[in-house]
């Protein structure tokens, strides 16, 4: 970054010198022509005042100009364009010059100025043509070397300049590049930093993004530690037990009569293992799916109560009653993912719920929102507690979730879902008197 801050620093001096140099150079020329230009004039009209020119027969006489104004050239043309005298050459031999351009410019207007290039030479000669009391012209000549040649002359002094101001401009874009990459590299250090402040108030937005990224990689970090050795845990205690009993009942340790209690235990450890494991793979499927899950216009009361027939019998074997209040209600969603939220929902409503407890489970629409209402009048949750219920394994009565088979992750499954729905779930939960849990669809 410093390499490229430097390069294009030093770019930039180097095209402001040329810039700046051709830039001189052109209002140097221009206020070179005008100057010409003024000077020609109040020569000719010098020479105007003069009575030199105003007579032919004084032709003769004009011949002195030759030693006075050697740097100009000065010509006296006839009304018919022929050249009456010229100081540079013989006037006989020279073409006529009604067909020049200051001189046709001059018997209009009274005056004629030109300029014109020679490519032999490489010198620009300026023309300035009067008109005189009589009708004849007197232009006035002066050579001065043309724009490119100024350019060539005056390269060396040019490249002599441009080093010295290069040699500059590298060393302060090198100290410019650590004073403007110096507090960036601070903000780098200290990204985490709370209390940190941006060097520069247009890289706060930027500073306040890496700063969340970098919090939310590291929170994912935490949770993947946590989850691996939760996962760990919760597979470890199934097995052990498995284990264990299987090694007693391997040994021909247990009494004949207790054979049948270790095989049902065995075999609660197995089913709850199993649920664990499709639990962990589910979620998985859900942090993890590329593709979008298919939605379509689903009513969300059938989904409800083809949930509850094959939750009924769970909920008779712990004597809690299920209250149904249901509406057709359509939402845009996927069918199995419904089925799966209700389901979660509703189980967990009867585990932590009390003998001769029930469950509500209402479908319908409020203030033009479709809603999904479970509650129930069981343990309910603590408010300090309540941040915490949709972490992964969280288990708001462990003792109570174990013995029921719980995995702790199936709110946590739930909500997933609700995120992939674009839907809000609001909880509200009082210990002794019972929770809600209200999904709130969007459309």
């Amino acid at each position: 970054m410093k390499k490229k801050i430097n390069l294009r620093l030093v770019g930039i001096a180097i095209l402001a010198i040329a810039a700046t140099a051709i830039a001189m150079i052109s209002v140097y020329y221009r206020l070179l022509q005008i100057q010409v230009k003024k000077d020609l004039r109040l020569n000719a009209q010098l020479l105007q005042s003069s009575d030199l020119f105003s007579d032919p027969e004084h032709v003769e006489r004009c011949n002195k100009l030759k030693d006075l104004h050697q740097s100009l050239r000065i010509t006296w043309i006839d009304t018919d364009g022929r050249v009456l005298f010229d100081n540079d050459f013989a006037a006989a031999r020279l073409d006529n010059h009604a067909d020049r351009q200051e001189v046709k410019a001059a018997y209009k207007t009274g005056e004629g100025q030109a300029v014109r290039y020679s490519s032999t030479l490489n010198k620009d000669t300026f023309y300035y043509a009067l008109r005189l009391a009589d009708g004849t012209i007197l232009r006035l000549a002066a050579e001065y070397e043309s724009i490119g040649r100024i350019i060539i002359s005056v390269i060396p002094i040019i490249a002599l300049i441009l080093l010295l101001i290069l040699l500059v401009c590298i060393a302060l874009s090198h100290m410019l590049t650590g004073q403007l990459i110096k507090p960036i590299e601070a903000m780098a250090r200290n990204i985490t930093a709370k209390d940190f402040q941006a060097p520069y108030k247009e890289l706060a937005p930027f500073s306040d993004i890496i700063r969340t990224q970098h919090m939310e990689i590291l929170a994912a970090a935490k949770d993947r530690q946590d989850f691996t050795a939760n996962v760990s845990h919760e597979l470890k205690t199934p097995l052990t037990a498995i284990s264990g009993y299987a090694e007693l009942l391997a040994a021909n340790m247990v009494a004949p009569e207790q054979k049948m209690h270790f095989y049902h235990e065995i075999q609660k450890c197995a089913a709850r293992l199993l649920r664990l494991i499709n639990d962990i793979i589910r979620l998985a499927e859900l942090d993890r799916s590329e593709r979008e899950p298919l939605f379509n216009e689903v009513d969300l009361a059938e989904i409800v109560e083809e949930s509850l027939n094959t939750l009924q019998l769970n909920a008779e074997q712990h004597k809690i009653k299920l209250n149904l209040q249901l509406e057709k209600c359509i939402v845009h969603g996927n069918r199995e993912m419904l089925k799966e939220l209700v389901d979660n929902l509703v189980v967990n409503a009867i585990f932590y719920n009390s003998p001769g407890g029930y469950v509500l489970i209402k479908v319908g629409t409020d203030k033009g929102r479709q809603q999904l209402l479970v509650k129930d009048n069981g343990i309910g949750i603590p408010a300090t507690e309540q941040g915490k219920i949709f972490q992964r394994f969280y288990r708001v009565d462990k003792s109570r979730s174990k013995a029921t088979g719980g995995t702790g992750l199936g709110l946590a499954i739930v909500k997933h879902i609700v995120e992939l729905h674009s839907a809000e779930i609001i909880l509200d939960s009082t210990p002794g008197v019972g929770t809600s849990f209200t999904i709130v669809f969007s459309c």
